[in-house]
């Protein structure tokens, strides 16, 4: 989850509607009284994102992030919600009206290489395949669906609420008419420098109001949907697999379960930082010839500002044991549910307390083989390169400096992820 800006303009009629509905809504004394604000939140954000007014949104936001975070979360779980989510209706053969639910799915895949990660348009008869094995394997009776014919980067996901929702709805609309033509999206940034990234096909998944979306959902399966929905990932990734390395060549892949859009897309920012450990070490092992054992990594933890305690995501740099000097790094971004001590922000979970960040780094490190590990207790403000804009890290003493592979290091892949 993004830091919001600390600028506060005075808010207009349409960004303070929001808040106060948000607050009543936080303030309901029965489930009655909070789902009629629910639906007054519901529609006053869908005139907001339809007309593209994000600035609006953002601002309530913005002043509820420094203000109120339980009534935050309550506005940006409806912000998520509407944009990723619609309904249309349409007249049925009998002459009734028949109101379609459609939701915005994402099926993330973690990939890893010394090479590079492919993003961009899939073949149609990629999209068919994938498609036909989402139906089957992953969608309730009843439903229907439509893909977007493009493996997305992080970078060509939409960047605001409202081209989620309008990518939703366009979507939605595909898979209600049973249509292609679909166009790919435009193409992002050069991820070849990314040793691990993750790569997002995105789905609208439709079915009447009421009825279940995915086959765990249906009725005979509630008393075990778990088993079910562990059953239907595998299913997709023994089927999914194959074409998915084929538009991922010399990658290793890891697929996830498909869930809404903003919760995959969480889920996915959290396991791929293990993954980019994993790839770091082994492409310094097999680059520098070295054993893991003959590595070091440093650990610091950055923030946005000088005056703030809060630590934003933590940097780990790579030394040879015998030398000071930062070869390479990683950055391991901490998201809404995670502070400095591994405690989620509405407080501590039942059963084993989870590890703090760094320990769950350390932990990975260990388990690659990285036994040596020095930990900066410093809090940095976060900089980059001035020339390249790469992040800088902390090496052994404490100093930020950039990552730089020895000059007889063979020609590769040397940036970060």
């Amino acid at each position: 989850m993004r830091r919001s800006s600390k600028d506060s303009p005075k808010l207009s009629a349409e960004s303070q509607r929001l808040v106060s509905i948000s607050q009543a809504i936080v303030q309901a004394a029965s489930r009655v009284e909070e789902r009629t604000w629910e639906r007054n939140l519901d529609s006053q954000l869908q005139k907001l994102l339809k007309t593209n007014h994000q600035d609006s949104i953002d601002a309530a936001l913005n002043v509820l992030f420094k203000g109120d975070l339980a009534v935050y979360d309550v506005l940006m779980d409806g912000v998520e919600a509407v944009s990723e989510s619609s309904t249309m209706t349409e007249q049925g053969a009998d002459g009734a009206d028949v109101t379609w639910q459609a939701l915005l799915v994402a099926a993330p895949v973690l990939a890893w290489t010394r090479f590079s990660i492919a993003s961009g348009t899939v073949p149609n008869e990629v999209v068919s395949t994938l498609s036909a094995h989402f139906s089957a394997h992953l969608l309730a009776d009843g439903a229907r669906m439509a893909m977007a014919p493009t493996l997305y980067s992080l970078d060509q996901l939409p960047r605001t609420h409202a081209e989620t929702y309008g990518l939703t709805h366009k979507l939605a609309q595909a898979a209600h008419k049973g249509s292609g033509g679909l166009k790919p999206a435009a193409p992002g940034p050069d991820a070849s420098q990314f040793l691990a990234d993750t790569r997002y096909l995105l789905v609208a998944v439709i079915a009447p109001v009421g009825a279940p979306l995915f086959r765990w959902q249906e009725p005979q399966h509630h008393v075990n949907f778990e088993a079910v929905r562990e059953a239907a990932l595998e299913q997709w990734r023994a089927q999914a697999g194959p074409s998915i390395a084929r538009l991922l060549p010399g990658c290793g892949t890891e697929l996830l379960l498909p869930e809404a859009y903003y919760v995959a897309c969480r889920e996915a920012d959290k396991l791929i930082r293990p993954v980019s450990v994993r790839a770091a070490v082994h492409y310094l092992t097999y680059t520098l010839g070295v054993e893991p054992g003959d590595l070091r990594a440093v650990i610091a933890g950055f923030g946005d500002e000088i005056n703030d305690s809060q630590v934003d995501e933590y940097r780990v740099g790579f030394t040879l044991r015998q030398s000071a000097e930062v070869v390479y790094g990683i950055v391991w971004p901490l998201y809404g549910q995670e502070d400095e001590d591994g405690t989620p922000m509405e407080g501590p979970v039942h059963g084993a307390r989870p590890l703090s960040p760094m320990d769950d780094i350390v932990k990975h490190l260990n388990e690659m083989g990285i036994a040596h590990v020095k930990r900066i207790a410093e809090r940095y403000v976060a900089e980059y390169c001035d020339d390249c804009g790469a992040p800088l890290f902390a090496d052994p003493s404490g100093e930020l400096v950039h990552a730089e592979m020895p000059e007889d290091t063979p020609a590769g892949n040397e940036h970060f992820h």
